[in-house]
């Protein structure tokens, strides 16, 4: 922690949480946003399903590459540089996507998105563990959870009626808009939270000594892989919302609001009840519970879409579940894992969103392609992808007692 943390946020925890939920949500944002005009956009472009579903994976590719960098290069110069200059290039990039003529400007200029879109949350992360003892930390990353659960429930609706009322491009300038605007925000009330004696060394040898002794601790990636993994059980219906929502369901542009209002209640709910159990319950037994409410999701999803096949009558709900019990275990996970490397907490943030990054990308450049067309096989991919979550946990506690110690250390 900085040594005057105390003094650094002078207001209440929830406004330096609404603060940095801003940086954490412009990822998923730049996602979701033009969901809706897919097929707009292929049309427009000349563009067929498989290369659009290209710009998705060109952006999660990047986004996972650079996130190895954001951390580190946060431990080195400090939270606020990498934050303000990660956003200023993302406006730059929202502006050339909007302004792309071909399939393939788009899929470069969504690759620049995705280099710069995750600095933002990184940081964020590291910021709350600068500036808060473990138990109020989890509270602030629940409450962050919260906030930067509106994303995903606004960005198709917003994405979705630029496009009717205008155009994809102006999507692109929105997002071009919301990066210059949190740019002047964080430039304005973001405190520097890296004291200067925390600060480590900026070089390649360092950079790849530091990342070696942290995928080196088993520990580090099954709890990497506990959270990641598991987000992706509920992500592959965000990557497949255009065939998921718009054919299989039936869905307008419009309407798929719906979706992402009802998953995205679940996990604000989940966050919620996150930030009350923080300091009652051990994390270990609250991730256990969040395990477990998947579990019962994933499992209802399956067996309604094998007997019955998918109905907009129901089929939102069981994702909204899965999505409440990952936001429970999400920040407990999250703090654990932090907590394994304290003097290199923008590092570890780094690489945990490259080990997520990483299995978002693989998931919507090769999974998605697979199952989107059939309601069945996306609950049978989203189950497979809980399992293995699961499992990771369950080593986690069988093999490394020690978590137990971290969970209450100070």
């Amino acid at each position: 922690m900085h040594p005057q943390a105390h003094s650094l946020w002078r207001g209440p925890r929830w406004t330096l949480a609404l603060l940095l939920a801003g940086l954490s949500m412009l990822g998923p944002f730049a996602i979701d946003a033009y969901l809706p005009a897919f097929a707009g956009m292929a049309q427009d472009l000349g563009a067929s399903d498989v290369q659009m579903q290209q710009t998705l994976s060109a952006y999660l590719i990047a986004f996972a590459v650079m996130n190895l960098f954001h951390g580190s290069l946060s431990d080195s110069l400090g939270r606020r540089p990498v934050v303000i200059a990660a956003l200023l290039v993302f406006s730059v990039a929202s502006a050339a996507c909007a302004m792309s003529q071909s399939i393939g400007a788009l899929i470069v200029f969504r690759t620049l998105q995705g280099m710069s879109a995750g600095g933002g949350m990184v940081v964020a992360r590291a910021i709350v563990r600068d500036l808060f003892p473990p138990s109020q930390a989890q509270r602030v990353m629940s409450q962050i959870t919260i906030f930067f659960g509106l994303a995903p429930a606004l960005a198709p609706l917003v994405g979705g009626w630029l496009f009717v009322w205008w155009d994809w491009h102006a999507i692109f300038w929105g997002l071009c808009l919301l990066g210059a605007g949190l740019a002047v925000m964080m430039w304005r009330l973001l405190p520097e939270s890296l004291h200067e004696e925390h600060r480590q060394p900026l070089g390649v040898s360092h950079l790849m000594r530091g990342y070696a002794q942290l995928l080196a601790d088993p520990r580090f990636v099954a709890l990497a892989l506990t959270s990641g993994v598991s987000f992706n059980g509920m992500f592959i219906y965000v990557l497949a919302s255009p065939a998921w929502l718009g054919q299989i369901l039936g869905l307008a542009p419009t309407e798929f609001f719906w979706f992402f209002t009802v998953s995205v209640s679940g996990m604000m709910a989940g966050a919620w009840a996150s930030g009350r159990m923080a300091g009652r319950i051990s994390p270990a037994r609250q991730i256990g519970w969040g395990m477990a409410l998947m579990g019962a999701a994933s499992a209802v999803n399956i067996v309604l879409n094998a007997m019955w096949g998918a109905s907009v009558s129901w089929a939102l709900l069981p994702v909204s579940a899965f999505s409440f019990g990952w936001s429970m275990m999400a920040p407990a996970v999250t703090l654990l894992l932090l907590d394994l490397f304290p003097e290199r907490r923008g590092m570890a943030s780094s690489l945990q969103s490259v080990i997520a990054s990483t299995g978002n990308a693989v998931v919507a450049g090769l999974v998605v392609p697979a199952v989107m067309h059939a309601a069945l096989p996306l609950a049978l991919a989203s189950g497979v992808m809980l399992l293995i979550s699961a499992l990771a946990w369950r080593w986690v506690v069988r093999r490394l007692p020690g978590v137990y110690a971290i969970a209450h250390g100070a």
